[in-house]
């Protein structure tokens, strides 16, 4: 059964979920510096980008961790239902990544002083945008072929929407009576 989209997409999730709690906490130590004033900081830095990419930085890494939540139900259940909250969670995170992938070229493009720990966010930042998005493709590889993983397609198996009728008397049948 599709076990070649889960065998791949399941170290694929940890990988990502253990970059986006890197991300959270290198993303948080530099806002709260940023917040606090301490942009003179040796390891810090920054310029005038630094606090939009902060906080989108942040926002990527939640959504994320929360995507990868989903992601591993997924993984677990393997099912159309299950795919269709990780497929929408993991896009979401993805499209917020992306935009801190722009913020972080951004920085990277205005130049001055960054600290290290700047760098290594936006590496981060710009490793796991491809990361995630080869995890969204992995998820809806099934759309392509059943071999991949569950598709949109599949034939109803008994739960969702579409499946078979388990109550002969469902909501607007007519019964009758003698």
């Amino acid at each position: 059964m599709a076990t070649v989209g889960r065998n791949i997409a399941a170290p694929l999730l940890f990988l990502n979920l253990v970059m986006y709690f890197i991300v959270l906490g290198f993303a948080s130590w530099c806002l709260n510096r940023y917040i606090n004033g301490q942009t003179h900081h040796p390891s810090f830095g920054g310029n005038g980008a630094t606090g939009c990419f902060l906080t989108f930085a942040i926002l990527a890494a939640v959504l994320g961790i929360v995507s990868k939540f989903a992601g591993g139900n997924h993984i677990r259940l393997w099912r159309n239902d299950s795919l269709a909250a990780a497929g929408a969670s993991s896009l979401v995170a993805w499209a917020v990544t992306v935009l801190a992938f722009g913020l972080a070229f951004k920085e990277i493009s205005v130049g001055g002083h960054r600290g290290w720990r700047l760098k290594i966010l936006e590496a981060f930042i710009i490793i796991v945008t491809f990361t995630e998005l080869i995890y969204l493709l992995l998820l809806h590889a099934g759309m392509v072929s059943s071999r991949y993983g569950p598709g949109y397609r599949d034939a109803p198996t008994g739960y969702g929407v579409g499946g078979p009728a388990t109550d002969p008397t469902q909501k607007g049948s007519v019964v009758e009576t003698t």
